[in-house]
């Protein structure tokens, strides 16, 4: 039998909630802390802020601190003022790094998955292919021969081209770089000739003619690459990659402050000046559900935990 509440009892969670948030943030400015300034992460945060300000009626900060982000969050208080804006490279460092000071699922509570921008697939204009098919065929004839440019070990286009790569069964070399600006320089300069990147860090050299896209990595042909085919559809079926970013807080914050967090958030996403700034980056709005996001970490973390593991990815 179906049940209904009541609508003076909702009424009453609702305050509850707010009185909760209230309660907690009383005199505290809510701080998100995210990765290095003109990150995603940090356009996405600097983004979603004064939309919370707005919502919640505090002063919103972004305080960028890198790689110990996510420690900084695990160790404060769970009151819903200090917040996490990352990666999966926050979720997925565990699989590649021994001693990590906090996990991903029990030192975090999901508030929402906030933005995506699904992963490309690049080559130099020089490389004699205009598609995934050509790519995988010259791949095979040339085992070794064909260079890929990626990130830090562990960034998305590095576990991208390695699932590329145990997927087509091909053989293509990893050259690491200290960010996905130098290994773009690199593949503009015919120093590589393969690359994974999300939509928005490729865009601008797409749209120059210095790279050719052969195809994009999300499920299904995205808005943000027109007339793209998908990497599944081209050669390559199941394959899919992207970037996706989410906010999270403390464990063992109350459901009643990441509920408000969570309505705080994706009210900031729809606005139409804010999802018309990212997708002007190539960034797509999400702005999940609690639930949904730790949902999408489960699956996340299975499947690339997978690919680092069958790969021997270890952290640098």
């Amino acid at each position: 039998m179906t049940s209904r509440v009541d609508p003076w009892t909702f009424l009453a969670w609702m305050l509850c909630a707010g009185a909760v948030f209230a309660q907690a943030h009383a005199n505290k400015p809510i701080r998100i802390v995210t990765t290095a300034p003109g990150s995603a992460n940090d356009l996405v945060a600097r983004l979603i802020a004064p939309g919370l300000t707005g919502s919640l009626g505090r002063q919103v900060i972004v305080d960028n601190r890198g790689t110990i982000a996510g420690e900084i969050v695990a160790k404060s208080p769970p009151d819903g003022h200090t917040l996490l804006s990352y990666g999966s490279s926050f979720w997925l460092s565990p699989f590649m790094r021994d001693n990590v000071p906090w996990d991903p699922v029990k030192d975090f509570s999901p508030i929402a998955l906030t933005t995506n921008s699904p992963d490309m697939v690049v080559v130099h204009p020089s490389l004699p292919v205009k598609s995934v098919r050509e790519l995988i065929a010259l791949a095979k004839a040339r085992p070794g021969d064909l260079n890929y440019g990626s990130s830090v070990t562990g960034s998305t286009p590095h576990l991208a081209a390695e699932l590329f790569k145990s997927m087509a069964r091909v053989d293509i070399v990893r050259v690491p770089y200290k960010g996905v600006g130098p290994a773009l320089v690199a593949l503009i300069g015919g120093h590589v000739e393969v690359m994974f990147p999300n939509a928005g860090a490729a865009a601008p050299h797409i749209k120059s003619g210095r790279l050719r896209a052969l195809a994009v990595a999300s499920a299904r042909p995205s808005p943000l690459t027109p007339g793209l085919p998908t990497v599944a559809s081209s050669g390559l079926p199941g394959y899919e990659s992207s970037t996706i970013l989410g906010m999270f807080a403390p464990a063992g914050t109350p459901p009643a402050i990441i509920d408000r967090l969570n309505q705080a958030v994706v009210r900031a996403l729809h606005a139409p000046d804010v999802k018309e700034k990212l997708f002007s980056s190539a960034i797509e709005v999400v702005a999940s559900s609690p639930r949904a996001f730790a949902a999408t970490l489960k699956s996340d973390m299975a499947k690339w935990g997978k690919v680092i593991r069958d790969a021997g990815i270890r952290g640098e």
